[in-house]
């Protein structure tokens, strides 16, 4: 798993490099759907620092043997009533697409006296298997979340068509903009810091257009069981 690791984050330097970016702004969050806490350890001590879970049930039961040892994300579906399991735990929500998550979020956030750091969901192919907002909300969605004290809009995310790397780049692109966009809008709760974008078939192309944080599954731990 090192040798795979390794492998990742030279390729994120030479196509980071490639564009003049530093390899150093960019995170490696290790999806670790249906992996067990024994392959995340292995990653962990191979330099991952950040991990990514798409389900709260399998988050809740790794939770407790890695806490303290790695940065938890979630990069799933958040369904509202599932907030409140998480909400303490998880560094990064990945995947805020509605304006009632975000009330229900910025709920829980407050009972627990923290500020929940959040990237929006952007369904940049317009897929109806993908959950995220149409690009054209985007502007509308930030505006209506002005008014949660205990939210804080850090960027967005995006799971783009599962397509060969280069037709996948202008997926990438598209998301680039937005994210400029974002950037641009001056609202207290709006620090556009993190575009989350690439797995692990397309990273590269994902880091050549902009991405800081890119999501890695099986190129780290093999393929899913």
């Amino acid at each position: 798993m090192c040798e795979n690791v390794k492998r990742i984050k030279e390729t994120i330097a030479e196509h980071a490099l490639k564009v003049g970016r530093d390899p150093q702004e960019i995170l490696i969050v290790a999806a670790t759907k249906t992996f067990g806490v024994d392959a995340i350890k292995e990653a962990i001590s191979c330099g991952i620092t950040a991990i990514g879970e798409n389900r709260v049930q399998e988050l809740m039961e790794k939770y407790p043997h890695l806490k303290g040892q790695v940065d938890f994300h979630f990069i799933g579906h958040l369904q509202t009533n599932k907030v409140k399991y998480i909400i303490d735990k998880v560094k990064l929500v990945h995947s805020l697409d509605r304006e009632k998550l975000a009330e229900e979020i910025d709920k829980r956030a407050k009972q627990k006296g923290i500020i929940m750091d959040c990237l929006i969901e952007v369904n940049i192919g317009g897929e109806d298997t993908k959950f995220g907002i149409s690009p054209e909300e985007m502007h509308n969605l930030v505006k209506k979340l002005e008014k949660y004290d205990n939210i804080k809009i850090k960027g967005l995310m995006t799971i783009a068509p599962y397509l060969p790397p280069e037709e996948v780049r202008p997926y990438f692109k598209r998301m680039r903009e937005l994210f400029e966009d974002l950037k641009r809008i001056n609202q207290r709760n709006v620090e556009a810091q993190y575009l989350s974008m690439g797995m692990s078939n397309d990273y590269w192309v994902a880091v050549e257009e902009g991405a800081n944080i890119v999501r890695i599954g099986t190129a780290i731990f093999g393929e899913r069981r």
